[in-house]
């Protein structure tokens, strides 16, 4: 059996572990609205769509000034483009005059999950991933591959059928001095090892300890 434990000593080994996000970004703000677009869709896809739009809206000041019609123009091939172009530009205006225009940061009170959340389009997960991978944060921000691999894995049952439930059973059994990772590793042997079709077995890690239905070794 794979324990968290053991998956978590032995995974990150083979992950380059000074890349804390595939998601491309210019700075701590161009981050947030990255991690928004990347709701129910892929980080290669929001990756096609933000290097020109983070070249004219680098900053709140910016992105307001870009407004709402301009944003949905630069992000159509994104999934619900309509809702998330709304609330990128409802969170440019909360965070307008907070951030220093050269290399934008938020401010140290959302360096916090419950003011993160009040901003605009940053829900639970968001502000985790955003906390996490920004500032080292041991939160667990669960996303599709983390949500499925837990499961897989056994590390979670049935019950835990939300991305809330899900972090709240990992934060139980995952080692505390693993939470800052959990994310980052899950994700990315999710992504490319251990995925939902076709899992690569002969090149996973921990695949020796592996009890799962679907092995393919």
């Amino acid at each position: 059996m794979i324990t968290p434990q053991k998956y978590f000593s032995v995974v990150p080994k083979s992950i380059n572990m000074e890349i804390r996000s595939e998601l491309y970004s210019t700075n701590e703000f161009t981050f947030a609205v990255a991690v928004i677009l990347s709701a129910q869709a892929t980080d290669k896809k929001v990756n096609e769509v933000t290097p020109a739009l983070f070249a004219v809206a680098p900053t709140p000041e910016k992105m307001v000034a870009l407004g709402i019609d301009n944003i949905k123009k630069h992000i159509s091939q994104i999934s619900f483009f309509n809702n998330k172009a709304k609330n990128i530009y409802q969170l440019a205006q909360q965070l307008v005059g907070q951030g220093d225009k050269s290399d934008w940061r938020f401010q140290k009170k959302y360096h916090n999950r419950d003011e993160l959340m009040k901003l605009s389009g940053v829900g639970q997960k968001t502000a985790n991933v955003i906390m996490n991978v920004l500032w080292g944060a041991p939160n667990i921000g669960v996303d599709t591959h983390v949500f499925r691999n837990a499961h897989r894995y056994g590390w979670v049952d049935d019950k835990d059928n939300t991305p809330e439930k899900v972090e709240a059973k990992l934060l139980k059994i995952v080692p505390k001095k693993y939470h800052d990772i959990v994310n980052h590793v899950m994700v990315l042997h999710g992504r490319y090892v251990c995925r939902a079709i076709s899992p690569k077995c002969a090149e996973c890690p921990v695949a020796k300890w592996c009890e799962c239905k679907d092995k393919k070794i």
